[in-house]
C-alpha cells in the first residue's frame, strides 16, 4: 500500500513539473489555455461508475454464495432425515427429532442473528446431539451415510455463516461514498448558472442512479439483512418434512424442543 501511495505522489509531482517546464516546449498554446474542469469530470464519472459496478458484482457474488449455501444446508439436512430411515428405531427417532429442532434453531435464532453478521449457538446443540447418536451406530452400514450427510450439513452451515459477514470492508464503502460526493459536486460546478433546467434534471437523475447503486451494494452485501435478503425458505420446508417423518414413525412421540429450537427435554 505504501508503494502505491509513493508512486502516485511521484507521478503527480512529475506531472506538475512537466506542466511547468515541458509544456512550453511541446505546446504552443498560451499558458492560460488547457483542459477545463468540465473536461476532467468525464473521466471522473467513468471511474466512479466502474468502481461501483465492480463492487456491486463482488457483493452480488457474496449474496449468491449465501443463497447456495443455505439451500445446500437444507438439502444435506433432508438427506440426513431420509438416511435415518435405515437406522434402528431409537436412533431414527432421535435423529429426525433433532433435525426438526436444528431447523427451528436455524430459522428462529440464527437467521435473525445473521442480519448483523453473527451466528447462534442454538443449532450447535443439535449438531452435537447428531454426533452422539451416530456414535451408537458405529459398525453399521448406515453410519457412514449419516456421517457424510452431517459433514455436508456442517460445511454448508459454515459457508452460510461466512457469507453472513460483509464481504466489502467499510473503508471501501466510505471511499465509494466520497467518490460519489466528489463526482456529483464536480458535475454541479460545470453546470451553467442560467437556463439550466435540463442539466439540473440530468444531474438529479445521475445522482439518484449512483446513490441507488451504492445503496444496493450495501444491501446485497448483507445477504441475510436489509431489503434484498435470503429467506429461510429451504430450511423451513425441510423442517416440515422432518416433522412429518418423525410423527409418521412416532405417532405419540414428542419433540425435545420448543418452537424456537431450544431444548425442553
Amino acid at each position: 500500500m505504501l508503494l502505491v501511495i509513493v508512486v502516485a505522489v511521484i507521478a503527480l509531482l512529475v506531472g506538475l513539473a512537466a506542466n511547468r517546464y515541458l509544456r512550453p516546449r511541446l505546446i504552443t498554446a498560451n499558458d492560460d489555455e488547457g483542459m477545463a474542469v468540465k473536461d476532467l469530470v468525464g473521466p471522473l464519472l467513468t471511474l466512479t461508475v466502474l468502481l461501483l459496478a465492480f463492487v456491486l458484482v463482488t457483493a452480488n457474488g457474496s449474496y449468491g454464495k449465501a443463497e447456495v449455501s443455505s439451500r445446500g444446508e437444507a438439502r444435506a439436512l433432508d438427506q440426513l432425515v431420509e438416511t435415518a430411515e435405515y437406522a434402528p428405531a431409537a436412533q431414527r427417532a432421535r435423529i429426525q427429532a433433532g433435525a426438526v429442532c436444528y431447523a427451528r434453531a436455524v430459522r428462529e435464532q440464527e437467521w435473525p442473528a445473521m442480519a448483523d453478521g453473527n451466528g447462534s449457538p442454538a443449532p450447535s446443540v443439535w449438531s452435537t446431539d447428531f454426533r452422539q447418536t451416530f456414535a451408537e451406530l458405529q459398525g453399521q452400514p448406515v453410519f457412514g451415510m449419516l456421517v457424510a450427510a452431517d459433514n455436508k450439513r456442517s460445511d454448508e452451515r459454515e459457508e452460510r455463516l461466512t457469507q453472513a459477514s460483509a464481504s466489502i470492508p467499510g473503508a471501501i464503502l466510505w471511499f465509494l461514498l466520497a467518490t460519489l460526493i466528489i463526482t456529483v459536486v464536480a458535475l454541479a460546478v460545470c453546470l451553467p448558472r442560467r437556463n439550466n433546467r435540463g442539466q439540473v434534471i440530468t444531474l438529479v437523475v445521475i445522482t439518484a442512479l449512483l446513490t441507488t447503486t451504492l445503496v444496493l451494494i450495501r444491501d446485497v452485501d448483507r445477504p441475510f439483512g436489509g431489503i434484498i435478503n435470503v429467506k429461510p425458505t429451504a430450511i423451513t420446508e425441510v423442517e416440515k418434512q422432518a416433522d412429518r417423518d418423525f410423527h409418521a414413525n412416532e405417532p405419540t412421540g414428542r419433540l425435545p424442543c420448543d418452537d424456537e429450537g431450544n431444548r425442553t427435554v
